[in-house]
């Protein structure tokens, strides 16, 4: 076991639904792809804390987040950055406030809070939308409003629900791509929920394969096996056809 992995072995069940996943998050970005009903925002929330796991436990850099029945941290308290399909801004704040709030929620002194803001902001090319509101902002401009706010916290792993989803064809392959630069930066564990092929092209280095509320696969995207079931073959052979020019 790694000392800065994520390590989830959990039992989830939502109604007629369960989800058993065993699996080791390394540091770098790991792809979480299955079809629809997989279970794959399950996972996302009981890693999260939003969702309580039904036995099992979640470790996060060796730190105990949940053992369940009798241990469950605290979403706030997981030391997780967040960023959600439709990005979740608070429409009546400024990007630096949206950018601001977790650390405001963990009592970061003003000062201190500024200087991370300003810092981030910088980093991801948005210092010029500081003051100005989610409306007015593009697509792409939001995403990365969204992905400062999770990394302005300085988390120990980063999670994404399909952060690419609410944007159309042509900004999707942009922003996807400055994504994967930005996230090949960071050094700590990045599970990233997608229902497109195109995806695992620029995020290839771990591919987590769910099915039916378990994993069916766990390898990179060249080594995934398409005997392993009609929907691996058919990813496959989508992102095969992402490749070509």
């Amino acid at each position: 076991m790694q000392n800065d992995s994520l390590d989830v072995a959990i039992v989830k069940r939502v109604r007629a639904f369960e989800l058993r996943v065993d699996a080791s998050f390394a540091p770098g970005i790991t792809l979480v792809a299955g079809p629809s009903g997989a279970g794959k925002t399950t996972l996302l929330r009981t890693i999260a804390g939003t969702l309580r796991a039904d036995a099992g436990s979640i470790r996060l850099a060796g730190t105990l987040l949940a053992d369940a029945p009798n241990v469950h941290v605290e979403p706030k308290a997981r030391d997780l950055g967040l960023v959600f399909q439709d990005y979740a801004l608070f429409p009546h704040l400024d990007v630096a406030a949206n950018v601001a709030y977790g650390l405001a929620a963990r009592r970061v002194p003003r000062v201190e809070r500024d200087g991370k803001v300003a810092a981030v902001l910088e980093r991801l090319g948005i210092a010029d939308f500081a003051t100005r509101r989610p409306a007015t902002l593009s697509a792409g401009e939001r995403q990365r409003v969204a992905l400062a706010r999770a990394l302005v916290i300085e988390p120990r792993a980063l999670l994404l629900d399909e952060p690419l989803a609410a944007l159309d064809v042509l900004t999707r392959a942009r922003v996807r791509s400055e994504l994967a630069e930005l996230l090949a930066t960071l050094r700590i564990p990045t599970v990233l929920v997608s229902h497109d092929p195109a995806d695992a092209v620029c995020f290839p280095d771990r591919v987590l394969v769910l099915e039916g509320g378990t994993v069916a696969a766990q390898a990179s995207l060249g080594s995934l096996d398409p005997s392993t079931s009609a929907f691996v073959a058919a990813f496959l052979g989508a992102a095969a056809t992402a490749l070509r020019p």
